[in-house]
């Protein structure tokens, strides 16, 4: 995630702070100084939403952790003004695999909580939660209410939150995942509809809830719905099969005039027919208005990633993603014979959504 700083590596996860977060707590910090307060009391509450943050940042891990001992990696934990994010490199294709991934980072916090209950019962009776909100209170018991409060509020059933995947994967029991996917973030939308009318009413807070919760909603659908189309069908049948190719020693006005004569806007670039590296229309475009006379070397990305013509397009999707660039060359014997770009991908999702809305209309 971009404007990310890097805090640590924990239990092989990065972990990163997001500037928008740095910024909020400078935020918190001056306005308690504008606001009269003492620099004790400003410490306190900086020393507070630190303390909350840990604690969002601990429901992380438990989701991180559970998905480990499926055999699924994250990525990297990024903190937000608005809470966590976990990037796993997927979810669990089990939706048994899935509930107990989603129910993980809410269990973190009533352990958390629980801990607190008990150390505060055995020091002085138990939590005092009667003068207690985010501004007052003893820090364990305002570390407390947050813990139980972030169970409450990640169970609702609002897709993409912790509850609404629970919901998914219960319903992925008894029904065919894509199904039970547009339910879960349909149930998330009508829920965000409800989060954006109570925050025009009483805290504009929960109207960037709202937001979240809506496009959460509506990505996650989208995502499922492209993995259902792609899913099973080899890469060699969505590859382009026309294209052209460059040798590292052309010019680029030799470029330019194959950029103008077609579709194709990134080109492999071959040597004894190798792929040694590729070059795209934007690198193009910004060389041509240089003074020296470049050639391909000079403009080419040699790190590149290769792709074979039998893997699978849910994978190939995934690396395109990843690599964060627009062509795959395809190899099949050690030879090109073809290049997946996001473009003609994303042509053959339109296809193939097409084709099985045609054969569920026929199938009426």
């Amino acid at each position: 995630m971009g404007w990310s700083l890097k805090l640590g590596n924990i239990a092989g996860i990065r972990v990163q702070v997001h500037l928008t977060f740095v910024i909020f707590m400078v935020w918190i910090a001056l306005s308690g100084l504008l606001a009269g307060k003492t620099t004790a009391d400003v410490l306190a509450n900086v020393g507070f939403m630190l303390g909350l943050f840990t604690c969002v940042v601990l429901h992380e891990f438990g989701h991180a952790l559970m998905a480990a001992r499926y055999g699924i990696q994250t990525k990297d934990i990024t903190l937000l003004p608005i809470g966590g994010v976990a990037r796993l490199e997927r979810m669990p294709d089990d939706p048994r695999q899935e509930l107990w991934v989603a129910l993980a980072g809410p269990a973190v916090n009533v352990v958390i909580a629980a801990a607190i209950w008990l150390v505060l019962l055995v020091t002085r009776g138990g939590p005092n939660l009667t003068n207690t909100n985010m501004e007052t209170g003893s820090f364990f018991d305002r570390i407390f209410m947050v813990n139980i409060f972030l169970v409450l509020f990640n169970m609702l059933p609002a897709f993409p939150m912790d509850g609404g995947r629970v919901v998914r994967a219960l319903l992925a029991t008894q029904m065919e995942y894509t199904r039970a996917t547009r339910i879960a973030a349909h149930l998330g939308q009508s829920m965000a509809l409800l989060f954006g009318l109570l925050g025009f009413l009483y805290s504009p807070m929960l109207m960037f809830v709202a937001l979240f919760v809506w496009i959460g909603a509506s990505q996650e659908a989208n995502m499922v719905e492209v993995k259902f189309a792609l899913a099973g069908i080899p890469l060699r049948a969505a590859m382009q099969t026309s294209f052209e190719t460059i040798s590292p020693g052309d010019s680029l006005d030799h470029v330019m005039r194959l950029l103008l004569a077609g579709a194709q806007q990134d080109f492999p670039v071959v040597q004894d027919d190798r792929v040694v590296g590729v070059v795209t229309r934007d690198v193009l475009i910004k060389s041509l208005s240089q003074k020296d006379e470049l050639l391909v070397r000079d403009i080419m990305h040699r790190e590149i990633v290769l792709a074979d013509a039998s893997d699978m397009l849910e994978n190939s999707l995934q690396r395109l993603q990843e690599c964060n660039c627009r062509t795959l060359p395809v190899m099949q014997d050690n030879r090109l014979v073809g290049l997946l770009t996001a473009e003609n991908l994303g042509e053959f999702i339109m296809i193939q959504s097409a084709l099985k809305h045609r054969t569920a209309l026929a199938g009426r």
